[in-house]
Formats: C-alpha cells, sequence, structure tokens
C-alpha cells in the first residue's frame, strides 16, 4: 500500500513542479543562466516540509504513516528536485559559469534551511 501512496503523491508533486517551472519560464528577463524555477520549488518545499514536521510533531492522535508517506516522500520528493539542483550546478560550472554556480549553491542552502526553520516556528505558533 505504501509503493501506492507514494505513486499517487509524487506524481501530484511532480506535476506542481513543472507547473512551477512553466510559470517562471515565463516570466520577462528569466533565462536559463540562473534556475529560479528550481531554486524555488527548493525553498517552498522546504518551508513545507518544516511546517508538517512541526505540525505533525503536534499532533495529538499521531499522524498516520501513509499520510506522512503521502505528503513527505511522495508530494514533496516529487515536487522538490535537488538531483535536478545538482546537475544545474554541474551544467553552470561546466560553461564556466563558476560564481553563478557559488551563488546558486549558497542561496538553495542557505534559504531552503531558513524557509525550513520558518515553517516550523510559523507551524508552532498556530498550535499554540
Amino acid at each position: 500500500m505504501g509503493f501506492l501512496v507514494v505513486f499517487a503523491g509524487g506524481g501530484l508533486g511532480a506535476v506542481m513542479r513543472y507547473g512551477v517551472s512553466l510559470l517562471v519560464a515565463r516570466l520577462p528577463g528569466n533565462s536559463f543562466h540562473y534556475p529560479l524555477g528550481t531554486l524555488l520549488v527548493n525553498i517552498i518545499g522546504s518551508l513545507l516540509l518544516g511546517v508538517l514536521v512541526a505540525w505533525w510533531a503536534t499532533a495529538r492522535d499521531g499522524v498516520p504513516p501513509q499520510l506522512q508517506l503521502f505528503f513527505v516522500t511522495g508530494v514533496l520528493g516529487g515536487f522538490t528536485t535537488f538531483s535536478a539542483f545538482s546537475l544545474e550546478v554541474v551544467s553552470l560550472y561546466t560553461k564556466g559559469e563558476i560564481a553563478v554556480a557559488g551563488l546558486y549553491i549558497g542561496s538553495t542552502l542557505i534559504l531552503g534551511i531558513g524557509a525550513l526553520y520558518l515553517g516550523m516556528l510559523l507551524a508552532r505558533q498556530l498550535a499554540s
């Protein structure tokens, strides 16, 4: 049953990720030189994961494992794109855009971790 739950969530997350990339591609002045879509997806995914983890930690009756599999492993696993992030860093590096690659790495890590922490704080405030 777990595989089906992850499969359904992963499909939904992947479609959501694709939607974000289509929206970002339509922004004026956007180019592939700075993969904004992946950056946004990783930050949003980190924020959502922070909210879920903190919210579920305060759940009185616990959270069903299937729900955790659906949202964390499925939806957020399909939505966030760390493997795409890695490919884009290597691509930028091999094109000689080392400074852009460094900025991309730093902003993804700092903003993603910060967003996760913010999500946890938000969920704790809402729970209290």
